[in-house]
């Protein structure tokens, strides 16, 4: 069986429909994913700056059409999408922080995700805000006052700043970041299908 980690922020427009897409595709090829919490913004501080640059200019012809592209493929994934949400950019430090509190138990880290991202992304509540970040835990049943308690110790952001940096270490520059195996590394949403085909080819389809 294939492992995946799939390194994730919950800011990014592109993890939320990769984050979607990806769990038919592991299940097809019987393969376990791993999700692991990153802070984007110290990925792109360590790895990838221009990507500030990029948002400063954001009317250009580039930044207008990779709006339509996203989109598109909101549509063909099925997702309902809005986006920009007046809260974007998100810093996502606390929401991040909240994911990586659950990360030893996968099964809750994924239904929070879940939760988080459709708030983000269809209901537009502000994931800065930790009383919102609760109150998205409390929708799926969990205690989010106790959340953002662990989420707020100090082992949870040494762990965050550890996923982090071990990230940009392995070669991360964005999110979604993609291991198939240890160390084959692939990135975003539209590369998905290279990931199936990693996936096959490990297992000898």
């Amino acid at each position: 069986m294939t492992p995946i980690e799939f390194c994730f922020d919950l800011s990014s427009p592109w993890t939320y429909l990769a984050f979607h897409n990806i769990r038919p595709i592991a299940a097809a090829h019987g393969a376990t994913i791993r999700w692991t919490p990153i802070l984007v913004g110290g990925v792109f501080n360590a790895a990838n700056p221009q990507v500030y640059a990029a948002r400063e200019s954001g009317d250009s012809p580039k930044w207008r059409h990779s709006a339509k592209t996203l989109r598109d493929w909101a549509a063909l994934a099925r997702l309902e999408i809005q986006f920009p949400s007046p809260h974007h950019p998100l810093k996502s430090v606390y929401a991040m922080r909240a994911a990586c509190a659950l990360e030893d138990d996968q099964h809750a880290l994924e239904r929070f995700a879940d939760a988080a991202f459709h708030a983000y992304f269809v209901r537009q509540r502000n994931l800065d805000d930790p009383t919102e970040i609760a109150a998205v835990a409390d929708s799926i049943g969990m205690d989010g006052a106790g959340l953002i308690a662990r989420a707020a110790t100090q082992a949870i952001k040494d762990r965050l700043r550890a996923n982090t940096d071990a990230l940009v270490a392995r070669g991360g520059y964005g999110s979604p970041s993609i291991f198939v195996g240890q160390d084959d590394m692939y990135f975003g949403n539209d590369q998905l299908p290279l990931v199936e085909r990693a996936l096959a080819r490990a297992a000898g389809e």
